[in-house]
């Protein structure tokens, strides 16, 4: 029996935004080669609505930082958070998360949503992610509060380097 409302859906947009009016516009354009974002510590960073020092200042801040809207987060390249509008959804502290198919034509949205995406793994973004210490606005490193990444940082750097729409 489903009784979650995600899993009854076949699109590929999650319909739970609790105010579509505080959603920031994302299409499969949005998505780039990790090559042209921003990289801090080892993931990378960009921001739609051109506030990429604020999402910066954000990543770097020591005690951690609210993220600004518009920002975009991403460790390997099918796998991103973006954060909408305050209000937009408080379950995931107005994040998004989308799983992509990359190839060296682009970025296809496979799934998008605040539940009912998974990680490579078959793990739920969400679950992952709200285990962040609040000052972490959702963001998982190491020491965050997160599940650790069940495979090593050289082959994440691995999948990174080899990201399709870079070629």
């Amino acid at each position: 029996m489903i009784t979650n409302e995600d899993e009854k859906s076949p699109s590929p947009v999650q319909q739970d935004s609790p105010d579509p009016n505080k959603e920031i516009l994302v299409t499969e354009d949005t998505f780039v080669c990790l090559e042209k974002m921003h990289p801090v510590r080892g993931f990378f960073v960009g921001n739609l609505l051109d506030k990429l020092d604020d999402t910066v200042a954000a990543a770097m801040q020591p005690e951690g930082a609210p993220y600004p809207p518009g920002s975009i987060v991403q460790l390997i390249p099918t796998e991103v958070m973006i954060k909408h509008f305050k209000g937009w959804s408080t379950k995931t502290n107005d994040w998004e998360f989308f799983e992509l198919d990359v190839s060296d034509e682009g970025s296809k949205i496979k799934v998008r949503g605040t539940t009912r995406v998974k990680n490579k793994f078959g793990g739920s973004c969400v679950a992952c992610h709200q285990k962040a210490k609040p000052q972490w606005d959702f963001i998982c490193e190491e020491g965050h509060g997160c599940d650790p990444l069940p495979i090593p940082d050289f082959l994440i750097r691995s999948v990174q380097r080899n990201d399709p729409r870079c070629n």
